[in-house]
């Protein structure tokens, strides 16, 4: 029902007055209404129109023409806000897009190995990205001016091209488009549908892939399959005065400039449920900051007062990142009294009981070279960010490692917070700097060796999850940048293993080549 018509009327009703206060320049308006609003019609406003029409009912809240008018300014002036955010939001991406191009990087953790490279080179190489996106924009261009022509659809059917007679320069705009369309027909589209139908190949072993880890997830938990170690240790219930059942065990952590997480990680290794006797804590710090190099040495030096079989190595030359942090401690010749490694990195804070639960399973077990723990994360429920990464790492731990674990006895090593055989590292070749996924490249030789892997999906280790952006991207930066580099390094010794081909876990060399597609 339409209000009558006396609503119009500015003086059959006095209007309610808005005022409108302008916060800042950056189109924050905020709308206070009228304290007379209730002397006019008292406190039960906003109610609707009497159903006989003749104007509002008593408490009823009038609006006139004026109020209507400052409220469709309002939502303007906010959707003005909103249009200069994000006007502004991509003029400063564009700019930080610009100004790491022409600086020659695109990632702000850039190494200073990418400063040894030449800058002639590196300048060329951007020159041609340069180019290669001018030519993209013109012909981008060129698509949507033959679109909106009609150009398109001769070219569609495969008929001679003819363009309109009222175009300008006809002839040599006819002949330029004709031979494009030739060309693209003849030398871009056939690669262009092969990598199309390769990406729905890839697609389809990845959910095929994904749907035969959930099953064997599920048979996992219906059958209540769980590793178990062969043979028990630890019978002598002192562990300072002996330790003849537990095996010697190497801890080493590496870290660099980790001033935040150190002290709790140490602490927690430190912590340790295993005769101190048995057991050698290597700090391995490969910090650039002299102060974080510092403060490591002193928590050592307290550890060391305490007790604990501790020692603090930091090397001079930096080779290697943390493949060459780890060679070099292991070329140590005190590490030939140790049977066994576990790795920890310097945010990863295992429970007191690890070992315990961890290295049993090497016991009567000749080819397990092996045990991967899993992660738990103490910050999980922080922000939506940590809440999605801890969604895809609870499917990578308990589908893909807890499955691949049970059923071939291979899984991609985490890096951290697991124990390894040192005779299957070495069997295998060491750790090696070739790749920037040193974890997973030495899983893959020591599985080609025939050296069997372990998961326990019961086993946690806390850590925490990256909380912000940057750190995540960074995060993603490393575990994504070497893949496809040891794809091309290890698929001719997978070819000629003799490992068989059902044992064979290339799932991941699988994605690496779906994301260069």
């Amino acid at each position: 029902m339409s209000p009558p018509f006396g609503w119009w009327d500015k003086k059959a009703h006095r209007g309610t007055p808005v005022i409108v206060k302008m916060e800042n320049p950056n189109w924050s308006i905020s709308e206070i209404s009228s304290p007379d609003d209730e002397d006019e019609y008292g406190i039960g406003a906003g109610e609707e129109f009497a159903a006989a029409g003749r104007g509002p009912r008593k408490g009823a809240r009038v609006k006139n023409a004026k109020q209507i008018t400052w409220v469709l300014l309002l939502k303007a002036h906010r959707a003005a806000g909103c249009l200069t955010f994000l006007a502004s939001a991509a003029v400063g991406l564009a700019s930080a897009v610009r100004r790491r191009v022409a600086s020659g990087r695109t990632d702000s953790d850039t190494t200073s190995s990418s400063d040894e490279e030449s800058p002639v080179l590196r300048s060329r190489f951007y020159s041609c990205i340069k180019a290669f996106l001018c030519v993209s924009v013109v012909l981008l261009c060129l698509e949507i001016a033959a679109y909106l022509k009609g150009w398109h659809l001769t070219a569609w059917e495969m008929q001679p091209l003819v363009l309109p007679s009222s175009f300008g320069v006809r002839g040599f705009l006819e002949s330029l488009y004709a031979g494009w369309v030739s060309f693209r027909v003849e030398y871009v589209a056939p690669p262009l549908q092969f990598l199309a139908n390769a990406c729905v190949i890839l697609f389809l072993v990845q959910s095929a892939d994904r749907l035969i880890l959930c099953l064997g997830c599920f048979w996992i938990r219906f059958k209540g399959i769980k590793p178990t170690p062969k043979g028990a240790i630890g019978t002598s219930k002192d562990l300072e005065s002996g330790g003849e059942d537990y095996p010697m065990v190497l801890v080493q952590m590496p870290m660099c400039n980790e001033r935040e997480v150190y002290q709790q990680s140490i602490a927690a290794v430190c912590n340790l449920d295993w005769p101190r006797s048995n057991i050698l804590i290597q700090v391995l710090d490969d910090s650039d900051d002299p102060t974080t190099q510092t403060l490591i040495k002193e928590e050592v030096e307290k550890w060391q007062q305490n007790g604990a079989r501790i020692m603090y190595r930091h090397r001079v030359i930096r080779d290697g990142y943390k493949a060459g942090n780890l060679k070099s401690a292991m070329n140590c010749s005190y590490v030939n009294d140790y049977e066994f490694v576990a790795i920890f990195d310097a945010d990863f804070q295992p429970a007191p009981d690890f070992l315990k639960r961890t290295v049993p399973h090497f016991k009567d077990n000749e080819e397990l070279g092996l045990v991967q723990a899993r992660w738990s994360f103490v910050n999980k429920d922080e922000n939506l960010l940590t809440r999605l990464q801890n969604i895809n790492l609870c499917f990578h731990f308990e589908v893909e490692q807890q499955v691949n674990g049970v059923f071939i006895n291979f899984f991609g090593f985490n890096g951290t917070a697991g124990v390894w055989r040192i005779k299957a590292l070495e069997d295998a070749g060491g750790w090696l700097e070739r790749t920037t996924v040193e974890d997973m490249d030495i899983a893959v030789r020591a599985h080609l060796k025939g050296w069997k892997f372990v998961y326990l999906n019961d086993v946690e280790c806390q850590c925490e999850l990256p909380e912000c952006y940057e750190a995540y991207r960074k995060q993603q930066h490393r575990w994504h940048s070497g893949p496809m580099q040891l794809f091309r390094l290890c698929l001719p010794d997978i070819i000629r293993s003799k490992v068989p081909f059902i044992n064979l876990n290339i799932r991941s060399f699988i994605q690496c080549i779906e994301a260069c597609l």
